[in-house]
Formats: structure tokens, C-alpha cells, sequence
């Protein structure tokens, strides 16, 4: 039994006219009246009822009509998987990210590359705001952003799924040269005589509201200090002084080489963290998604 002739006694049963048949296949009437004559010799049976004004199925054929539709739409789709597989790890997936994601990142790019090895990856670096509106609008297949482990701290965008990929522990930023920077653990209480060196809470507020929510937590008030544009220039002004400290994500510090700046863990109970969210559409993902997902599977949101 071959699809052909599957392919052949559907579209004359559907039609019930082997010359309509034909036209509709664009191929001959004698191949196909010979194809069916084929199928219906293995299978023992006569399928159609023939005659010169028309062409009736068969209680046997009746029967069969269904199943070889069914055979067919399998096939159907099998192709139809095999084309969207293919796609997908030949097409460019475009991936919101925003800084100090580090070497999170870095794992799930290597994963995504074991996975799909023709599949292109551009990342867009973009705020959040914006970033979420691309996803939303189809110009980004899906973005990173950072918020804190109760879901109520994401962004209020019903289009969007949020699924949290990892934990990102913040560290604090300390000139080299203060006598904090001998400890291996700092305390908010430690801190509070520093002036912290914080982005205005407009461009980040789940990040202000933690470090301020500790500080609150320790009994204690943050001593605000200047902003810079970046945190290259923040971290060049907190080594030469000066005294000042900041936050940074520790899968990002341990990529800041610099002699003036040591990186120190909070001490608890003030072990600061925010979730890694990836932000994807819940209407009609694109088959990258899936290969994006599993390449951050790998990645325990706990840890």
C-alpha cells in the first residue's frame, strides 16, 4: 500500500468523478483508476462502485474513506513538524536581555547552541519597559528581566507568561582600600554610614525597593549618594574614592576584574536576591520558544 494510492481513492471518493479527481491531483485519470485498482487487489476488496454516469463507494469503501483520511492527515503533519523543527533552528531568535546577567546567560547560549546549532541569536538590550512591549508586539520572541519571588512584584502584562529561570544574589561593591572590604560578609547596619550609589528608582524599582526594604529591615536608613551613568563609571568612582559602595548581581562581579573594588556578600538575614523571569507570549510562541525553554531548564530557578 503506497500514500499515492491513499492519496488517489481520497480525493475520488471526495469527488466521486475520476476526471474531476484527475484535475484536482493534475494527473492523468488512467494512473489513478490504475493505482486504485492496485489498492483495492492487495486489499481484497473493491472500494468504488463504478459506472459510466458515477462513482459510489462501497460499504467496504465507506469503511476504509476514513481511516486512509487519517493515515494521510498523520502525514500531514508529520511534514508540518518536520518543516517547523527545521525552522526553528534555522531562523533568528531575537532575546530581550538587560545587563549583569553574566554567566547565566552565557550557559543557557551554550545550551541553546548544543540544541539548535544553525540558530541564530540576537540580543536586544533594551529597558524593560520597552522590552516587554516588543515581546508583546512580536518584535522580540522573548526577554529576560529581573523581579523579586513573589510573581505580584512582575509587571501587570496578561499577554506575557513569566517563568522564573534562576536567582540572581546581589553583592556589595567596595572600595578596596575600607576596612569593610576585610570581611567576608557585610551587614546593612555596616553599610549605613556609606554613601550607596543607586539608580533612580524610576529606571529600576524592584532593585531600590529590596536594597531600601532592607535596610528598613535592619533598623537602619540608606545614606544616599551621587549617581553615575553606568556601572563602569560607578565602580571607577567607588575605587578612587571618595568612600561609597553599591550593588551588583554576583554572576557579574565575578567578571569585574578591577584592583580598587572587592565584591562581599550580605550578611544574614540580609541575603539579597531578585528572580530571573523569562517573558514570552502566550499566544502563539514561536518554535524557538521551545528550544529557548529547554536550554533553560537547565538553570534550578532555586539556585
Amino acid at each position: 500500500m503506497e500514500l499515492r494510492q491513499l492519496e488517489y481513492f481520497v480525493a475520488v471518493a471526495r469527488e466521486r468523478h475520476f476526471g474531476r479527481a484527475a484535475e484536482r491531483l493534475h494527473i492523468g485519470q488512467p494512473a489513478i483508476s490504475q493505482q486504485i485498482r492496485r489498492l483495492e487487489r492487495e486489499l481484497g476488496v473493491e472500494l468504488l462502485d463504478r459506472s459510466p454516469r458515477h462513482v459510489r463507494l462501497t460499504v467496504a469503501g465507506e469503511s476504509f474513506l476514513p481511516e486512509a483520511e487519517a493515515v494521510l492527515g498523520a502525514v500531514v503533519r508529520a511534514r508540518e513538524a518536520v518543516a517547523a523543527h527545521t525552522a526553528a533552528r534555522t531562523a533568528t531568535l531575537r532575546i530581550g536581555t538587560s545587563a549583569g546577567l553574566g554567566a547565566h546567560l552565557e550557559r543557557v547560549l551554550d545550551e541553546l547552541a548544543a540544541v539548535a546549532p544553525d540558530l541564530a541569536v540576537e540580543l536586544i538590550s533594551v529597558p524593560t519597559r520597552v522590552r516587554l512591549e516588543q515581546v508583546v508586539s512580536g518584535e522580540l520572541e522573548a526577554a529576560f528581566l529581573r523581579a523579586g519571588s513573589d510573581p505580584a512584584t512582575l509587571p501587570q502584562q496578561p499577554a506575557l507568561r513569566f517563568t522564573p529561570v534562576w536567582h540572581d544574589p546581589l553583592v556589595a561593591a567596595l572600595p578596596a582600600r575600607h576596612s569593610l572590604a576585610q570581611n567576608e560578609t557585610v551587614a546593612m547596619t555596616d553599610l549605613a554610614t556609606l554613601p550607596l550609589r543607586l539608580v533612580h528608582r524610576r529606571d529600576n524599582p524592584v532593585l531600590v525597593d529590596l536594597i531600601v526594604g532592607a535596610f528598613h529591615e535592619a533598623g537602619v536608613e540608606p545614606l544616599p549618594g551621587a549617581n553615575s551613568a553606568n556601572l563602569a563609571d560607578t565602580l571607577t568612582a567607588i575605587g578612587a574614592g571618595p568612600a561609597s559602595w553599591t550593588v551588583v548581581y554576583a554572576s557579574h562581579a565575578v567578571r569585574l576584574h578591577t584592583g580598587r573594588v572587592v565584591f562581599r556578600p550580605f550578611r544574614a538575614p540580609a541575603e539579597l536576591s531578585l528572580t530571573t523571569y523569562l517573558a514570552t507570549r502566550r499566544e502563539d510562541p514561536t518554535g524557538q520558544l521551545e528550544l529557548l525553554r529547554r536550554a533553560c531548564r537547565g538553570h534550578d530557578h532555586e539556585s
